[in-house]
This record gives structure tokens, C-alpha cells and sequence, in this order.
């Protein structure tokens, strides 16, 4: 199977707000919009994609319908210090704040109008323990 493409799909109760939500603190842009359904595409990036799907719509099985819960997105970004200024300026939560993790990341944790998790990350070296552990392409410098 060769995959195409990859995006997460957030249920809402709120699409536009939702939508809304990521494209001014994320800069995303939206590719397709209805009133159940926008798919935004981050702005410098084609390959960095997210979905926002009115959790009650028919296209979902009756199963799974409802609000996303239980989901971290994570975002690589080249300066979480300045992300993280923004956002905190921009009155967003800070659930966990700006830290370095000796597995090899500086991230802090903020949340989306529904109460998903967003974990804003730059990778740094991890300290020995960790970095044993890591393929070595995927080593953090």
C-alpha cells in the first residue's frame, strides 16, 4: 500500500470556530470549506494538512461519531520560544510550560477550543540516557 497523503480529522461541535481557531494561531489556510467540513493546509508547508468534521455529520458511522478526545497534535516548529510568546500574548492556556525534556525536546502544551492537546516542539539534544535510544537518523542535534 502506498499512502498518499496523512492528516488527522478533528470532530467538533464547532467546525468554523475550530477552523478559525488554527488558521490564526498556526497559520493555516483553508482548501476546501462547508458548513460540516474544512480542510486547511498549513501555509508555508503543503505536506503539514488538518481536517475539522462537524462530529454529528452522516458521512461518520453512528459508532464513531462525536468530539475528538485523547489526541495530542504535535507541531515541529524552529523556534518554540517565539511560538510560545506569541501564544501566551494571544491569551491561549498553557497546560504545560516551556521546557526542555531530556528526551530531546523544548515544548510546552496548549489546547484548541475543543480541548485538544497541542504540543509545540524544537527538537534539542537529548541527553546520553535517550539518545541511546534513538535510530541514529533520527537523533535530535
Amino acid at each position: 500500500m502506498k499512502i498518499t497523503q496523512y492528516y488527522p480529522v478533528l470532530q467538533t461541535g464547532d467546525v468554523d470556530g475550530t477552523a478559525a481557531f488554527y488558521i490564526r494561531h498556526f497559520d493555516f489556510r483553508p482548501l476546501f470549506q462547508a458548513d460540516w467540513y474544512v480542510h486547511l493546509q498549513q501555509a508555508d508547508n503543503i505536506s503539514v494538512n488538518l481536517a475539522i468534521l462537524d462530529g454529528a455529520h452522516d458521512t461518520i458511522p453512528a459508532a464513531g461519531r462525536g468530539l475528538t478526545r485523547g489526541a495530542i497534535l504535535n507541531f515541529e516548529v524552529e523556534d518554540v520560544d517565539a511560538v510560545h510568546a506569541r501564544l501566551l500574548g494571544a491569551g491561549l492556556p498553557m497546560l504545560k510550560g516551556l521546557c526542555d525534556e531530556d528526551f530531546g525536546q523544548r515544548h510546552f502544551i496548549t489546547a484548541d477550543p475543543n480541548g485538544v492537546l497541542i504540543d509545540v516542539i524544537t527538537p534539542i539534544p537529548p541527553d546520553e540516557i535517550f539518545a541511546a535510544q534513538y535510530a541514529p537518523e533520527a537523533l535530535p542535534h
